[in-house]
C-alpha cells in the first residue's frame, strides 16, 4: 500500500511541477508589465517575449510556447513526457524549451515523495492527511517562492502571503489535533521572532529584503517551535555558504553581490520539519559522546 501512495503522491508532484512552472513565467509576466507601467528599469526582452501571457484570461488563458506563442494541446503538457517526446524543443517552432520546467517537475515529485517517506506526523485520521495536504500546498508555494528568487531575486508578495495563510491553516490543524499547551505557544513566537523579527531588523539598514522577512513568518507557522526555526535559520546559512565556495574559487565573488536568500531559507525550513527531531538527536548524541570523552 505505501508503494502505491508513493507513486500516487510521486505522479501528483509531477503534475503539480508543471503547474508550478507556469505560474513562475505568468508571475513574472506580470511583474515586467507593472514595472513598464510603473516607469521602472525592466527587462524589454523578456518583456516581449512574455507579455502575450498576461493578455488572456479565464478560459482563453492556456499554456503557450514563450518563443513562437503558438497555443499548447494537452499532449504538450503531458509532465516530462512531453519535454522528452520533443527532445527539449518546441514542437511547432523547434526553439529550446529550456530545462527549469522538467527539473521543477521532478523537483516537486522529489519533494512529495520525501514529504511522505519522511512525514514526521501520523497519517492515521483525515486531520493527519489534511494536515498533510496543507504541507504539500506549502511546498508548492515555497517552490514557486524558489524559483523566483534565484531567477529573479524576488519574492513575489502574493505568494509570500499565500505561504503565510499555508502556514495559518497547517498550524490550526495542529491545535485541533491537539490543542497547544502555554509552552507551545511562546515557542511559536520564538520561531516567529527568529524567522520573520530577525530578517525585519536586517530589512532595516537594506541587509536583506523586506520579502525574507514575510517568507520567514510563513516558515516560521509551519516550523510552529523556535528549535525548528533556529536550526532552519542555521542550516539556511550553512548551505549559502557551501553555495558561495565554487563561486568564490572561481574568483567571481564580488564586494557588494546580491546573493538571494530566499532559497537558503525555505531548503533550511524544509530540513527542519522533515528531519529536524532526527538531527536534534544526533546533536546531542554528539555532544554527550564528546563531553564524555573530555571528562575521561
Amino acid at each position: 500500500m505505501d508503494i502505491v501512495i508513493t507513486i500516487a503522491v510521486g505522479v501528483f508532484g509531477l503534475i503539480l511541477g508543471s503547474f508550478v512552472g507556469a505560474q513562475v513565467w505568468r508571475l513574472r509576466a506580470k511583474q515586467l508589465v507593472e514595472d513598464k507601467e510603473a516607469g521602472e528599469p525592466y527587462d524589454t526582452h523578456e518583456y516581449k517575449r512574455l507579455v502575450a501571457l498576461t493578455k488572456h484570461h479565464g478560459v482563453d488563458d492556456r499554456s503557450r510556447c514563450l518563443s513562437c506563442g503558438h497555443t499548447l494541446a494537452w499532449y504538450d503538457l503531458l509532465p516530462l513526457v512531453s519535454w522528452l517526446s520533443v527532445g527539449g524543443k518546441c514542437r511547432y517552432c523547434h526553439k529550446p524549451i529550456g530545462k527549469m520546467e522538467p527539473m521543477l517537475e521532478l523537483g516537486v515529485a522529489a519533494v512529495f515523495v520525501v514529504s511522505y517517506l519522511y512525514w514526521p506526523y501520523t497519517l492515521g485520521s483525515m486531520l493527519d492527511w489534511v494536515r498533510f495536504g496543507i504541507w504539500l500546498i506549502a511546498c508548492i508555494l515555497m517552490t514557486i517562492l524558489f524559483v523566483y528568487d534565484m531567477k529573479w531575486s524576488l519574492l513575489p508578495f502574493v505568494i509570500n502571503i499565500g505561504l503565510i495563510g499555508a502556514g495559518a491553516a497547517f498550524l490550526l490543524v495542529n491545535i485541533v489535533i491537539a490543542p497547544f499547551a502555554i509552552g507551545q505557544w511562546v515557542s511559536l513566537a520564538g520561531a516567529i521572532g527568529i524567522l520573520a523579527g530577525l530578517y525585519f531588523l536586517f530589512s532595516l539598514p537594506g541587509w536583506v529584503g523586506l520579502g525574507d522577512s514575510i517568507l520567514g513568518l510563513g516558515l516560521a507557522t509551519l516550523l510552529m517551535t523556535w528549535e525548528g526555526a533556529f536550526l532552519a535559520l542555521f542550516a539556511a546559512n550553512l548551505l549559502g555558504c557551501l553555495a558561495l565556495i565554487p563561486i568564490a574559487v572561481q574568483r567571481k565573488l564580488k564586494k557588494g553581490m546580491h546573493i538571494p536568500f530566499g532559497p537558503f531559507l525555505i531548503l533550511g525550513a524544509v530540513i527542519a520539519l522533515l528531519w529536524g527531531h532526527a538531527i536534534t538527536l544526533l546533536i546531542f548524541q554528539w555532544s554527550e559522546v564528546l563531553l564524555n570523552s573530555l571528562m575521561v
